[in-house]
């Protein structure tokens, strides 16, 4: 064989790929869409600060130990996080398989013929031996850039499966904040509840006391022992809720149902800082939702390119290097070598319109992915706004709560007081002690949103991916 044959299947590729690498690719260039954010978010501070809460790390922004211990179990287990890496790879797989198609293919082949003729008077033949080895080659040009705008758009692809898992993250620590601070908030429910229980037994055994000495009468006892009915009836429920919250962040943290582990009712968890949310124009950066659908427009935008290019011929080279073997060589006078080189062309010419139909549908998949990015910045400043007026306003209903409860045990204080000196009825006790209950509750209530409506305002922002 001759050595010095293979060189011209290599000056074809080296003559070839800067011809190929230099040719435009077909379709439009990708050009982000233009956008308008507001000078500010609506209920933010005026004017706008570049420092945002985003740019902490999620440490520092929940400070609560146990809330920390368990947001690092969720990154650590969380199966739909896992999910997300194992989509990411899976589209990293595919953009590389997108790029090979811009080299040539080299294949290995090798055959062995047994042949025999039958013929003559003594009607048998020679038996003869031949075989053939050697390296199949297939390259398309990529002249019109279909195959790199594939690579493009599978890239793309990559990039917004990416941003896929970022958004999981980001979701997933704030699911994880906001179940652990619903758990806290029941737990100071059911810690306001069991201590109202205590006052109302005390209140059902002073005036059975009353009765039983006959300074008093059954309608209020009766009327005291409902009361503390509603209380007791309140434990069970909230005990329910809590072990429903507790398997919901269980699954979060890719474990079985169980107990969550916590500090007790009356330490305080640190609130989330007041840090401002920053500019509106970051969010398009920093959310990874928003992020992914730009990245689904590149991929939209170069399938467009890909559509095009169907409509120009189709070039491609096969070629073939190798040797043969067996009785062909003897008719040669020894050892032989084969290579080719074969240059093709495809153009189409009739396809009753399926690459103009093609084309169109690229296009108009292009003006969907527009309207899904624009869609996906303007949700992210509505969740940014509706986390900024809520965090403010329960921050008064707060303030309001607490003067309340204040007010409210005061009353409930005069009314045991007055009732001893008989200044009042029964019934300013009953009504102060159902009062005082109604507000503690809704005074915890008030709290855990608020502790929730800042994580929600982290998320919205697109921070929590930091690791």
């Amino acid at each position: 064989m001759d050595v010095r044959r293979p060189s011209i299947a290599t000056i074809a590729v080296a003559v070839l790929m800067p011809l190929v690498s230099g040719c435009a690719a077909a379709g439009p260039n990708y050009m982000r869409p233009a956008m308008s954010p507001p000078a500010q978010f609506r209920f933010g501070p005026a004017p706008a600060e570049a420092e945002s809460l985003a740019d902490l790390p999620w440490w520092q922004v929940f400070a609560d130990p146990a809330l920390q211990a368990l947001v690092r179990e969720a990154l650590m287990n969380n199966l739909d996080l896992r999910a997300a890496v194992a989509r990411v790879e899976i589209a990293r797989a595919q953009a590389g398989i997108a790029k090979s198609f811009l080299y040539p293919q080299i294949d290995a082949s090798a055959n062995y013929t047994v042949h025999q003729t039958v013929g003559g008077a003594a009607g048998t033949g020679d038996v003869q031996h031949g075989g053939v080895y050697g390296f199949p080659v297939s390259w398309e040009l990529d002249i019109f850039g279909r195959i790199r705008r594939e690579r493009e758009a599978a890239v793309a692809r990559m990039l917004a499966s990416e941003q896929g898992r970022r958004a999981v993250l980001v979701t997933l620590v704030g699911d994880v904040a906001a179940t652990y601070f619903q758990i806290r908030e029941l737990d100071a429910e059911l810690d306001v509840s069991r201590r109202t229980l205590a006052v109302n037994d005390q209140t059902v055994e002073y005036f059975q006391n009353r009765l039983d000495g006959g300074v008093s009468n059954r309608l209020e006892v009766d009327r005291i022992r409902a009361n503390r009915t509603v209380t007791a009836a309140r434990i069970p429920d909230l005990e329910t809720r809590i072990a429903v919250a507790e398997n919901a962040l269980s699954l979060l943290l890719g474990r079985p149902p169980g107990a969550i582990p916590r500090d007790p009712v009356g330490s305080e968890t640190p609130m989330p800082p007041a840090v401002p949310a920053g500019l509106p124009a970051a969010l398009l950066e920093r959310r990874p939702d928003v992020v992914q659908a730009e990245e689904l427009l590149v991929a939209a935008n170069a399938d467009v390119g890909v559509a095009r290019a169907l409509f120009f011929p189709a070039i491609s080279l096969t070629g073939f290097l190798g040797g043969i073997s067996g009785d062909v060589t003897s008719l040669l006078g020894g050892s032989g070598g084969v290579w080719s080189v074969t240059p093709g062309l495809l153009q189409p010419v009739f396809n009753g319109g399926r690459l103009r139909r093609n084309l169109e549908a690229a296009r108009a998949a292009v003006d969907e992915a527009v309207a899904q990015y624009r869609k996906a910045a303007l949700n992210g400043y509505r969740e940014v706004a509706d986390a900024l007026v809520t965090i403010g306003k329960l921050s008064e209903i707060r303030v309001q709560h607490e003067l309340g409860v204040t007010a409210l045990q005061d009353a409930a204080d005069l009314a045991r007081a007055r009732y001893e000196t008989g200044l009042a009825s029964y019934i300013e006790i009953l009504t102060a002690d159902q009062d005082l209950f109604q507000q503690q509750l809704l005074l915890a209530q008030t709290r855990g949103a608020e502790y929730r409506a800042r994580s929600d305002l982290y998320r919205a922002l697109g921070g929590g991916w930091k690791p």
